[in-house]
């Protein structure tokens, strides 16, 4: 009993006492903006068809489905060609922010606004990546992912150390944020805009009434209790919401993989054959005549693509398995989006995937990334830098968070 009750003591103790898992958190992170980016860059020219005012789903139409199903989207507040100019340029701004791990509480707010923004506006245009962004960019706002990788972290490394030197850190960025963030919030909720679904305008003002209660607790209070309150608040979060992603991640895998063996093309091993021939998702259709050309290949690729996904759930205690067939899926996303010319919907599966690589070898990946960058800006002193340490978490509980799909 004793024992027990150290074990659960331990526990309580490691879920409270740090966020988990940051440089997974910040892969993810990164992993989805990048996505969510390069996918709004790639359609800048097609915007106005997708999802503004010259598309085939017009804003009448999506304006009687978001009245039927409560939906947010900030292009419902005005039907106007700048209004729609402005929010995608948010949009990008804010994916492209979030990617750099600058102001990161905020900014992940406002990557959700946009995401939910234009996938509400036009809920046809999408090829299932879509569904995967559209989650993870509520779970985000939960995380505290920038804690390595970020503006944030080199910003907080400089003021801890400006204060250890004595000197006097002011933050004015901070509240400027948020005393715009709170006016645009007074603003669309006394015009009722964010009528409709309850969950998006709570998520808006849980957020912004925290930062202002840990901003008033850093400054206006010298006992260290409150902020250790707040940080423990703040760990149990980023640590439920991190839970969360994982077990979306194995949820659509598990399901994708129940599903596929109901169906008779994947019983027979031909399943795969008949996208290769499908127009729509040929965008080289030689290569798919290529892939298709061999029986044998067809049915190893079905069978084998069912036997990952249904497996993989199950293989999350065993480190070394799991690691195995997070490369196999890796690399399956990858072809996918070669061959059937799906990009974005690998690039989202492949960011959701990064959330059980373990955590040595994304060490190892931002020093790689970190040597890379000194070598491409060449600067001096380029080799003192690159061997220095990646910076980050350097206790035991960030080098090894957890079994499921942290450690190595």
């Amino acid at each position: 009993m004793n024992r027990l009750s150290l074990s659960v003591s331990a526990a309580m103790a490691r879920v409270t006492g740090a966020a988990l898992g940051p440089y997974q958190s910040a892969v993810v992170r990164i992993g989805f903006s990048l996505t969510w980016l390069l996918f709004l860059l790639r359609e800048y020219p097609h915007r106005e068809e997708l999802y503004g005012p010259d598309g085939p789903w017009s804003w009448e139409l999506a304006r009687r489905l978001i009245d039927g199903n409560g939906a947010f989207s900030a292009l419902m507040w005005s039907d106007g060609r700048v209004w729609f100019e402005l929010v995608y340029a948010c949009a990008v701004l804010a994916s492209a922010l979030l990617l750099l791990g600058w102001r990161t509480r905020t900014v992940s707010v406002l990557f959700m606004a946009g995401v939910l923004s234009l996938q509400n506006r036009s809920v046809f245009v999408g090829d299932g990546g879509d569904n995967v962004m559209h989650l993870m960019s509520l779970y985000l706002v939960f995380t505290r992912c920038a804690q390595v990788w970020s503006l944030d972290a080199r910003r907080a490394r400089r003021e801890a150390g400006a204060r250890a030197r004595g000197e006097r850190v002011t933050d004015r960025v901070g509240p400027a944020l948020w005393g715009v963030f709170g006016l645009v919030l007074v603003v669309a909720t006394g015009t009722g805009r964010l009528e409709g679904d309850p969950v998006v305008p709570a998520i808006l003002w849980a957020v912004w009434a925290a930062q202002g209660l840990w901003w008033a607790v850093g400054r206006l209070t010298r006992s260290a209790e409150p902020r250790i309150l707040l940080d423990v608040v703040a760990n149990i979060l980023h640590n439920g919401a991190l839970l969360v992603i994982m077990a979306e991640a194995c949820l659509i895998y598990a399901t994708a993989g129940w599903y596929k063996v109901q169906g008779s093309r994947w019983q027979d091993g031909t399943a795969v054959y008949y996208p290769l021939h499908l127009d729509y998702f040929s965008p080289w259709p030689a290569l798919g005549e290529l892939l298709s050309s061999s029986g044998t290949m067809v049915m190893l690729v079905t069978y084998g693509t069912v036997a990952v996904q249904v497996a993989f759930p199950f293989t999350l205690f065993n480190r070394r398995v799991k690691n195995v067939l997070l490369v196999v899926m890796m690399i399956e996303h990858a072809a996918i989006a070669v061959v059937l010319g799906l990009p974005f919907f690998s690039l989202a599966m492949i960011a959701a995937d990064a959330v059980f690589l373990p955590t040595p070898f994304l060490r190892r990946l931002g020093g790689w990334a970190a040597r890379a960058g000194v070598a491409i800006l060449a600067r001096p002193g380029a080799r003192a830098v690159a061997a220095e340490p990646p910076p980050g978490p350097r206790t035991p509980q960030d080098a090894e968070p957890s079994r499921v799909g942290f450690t190595a």
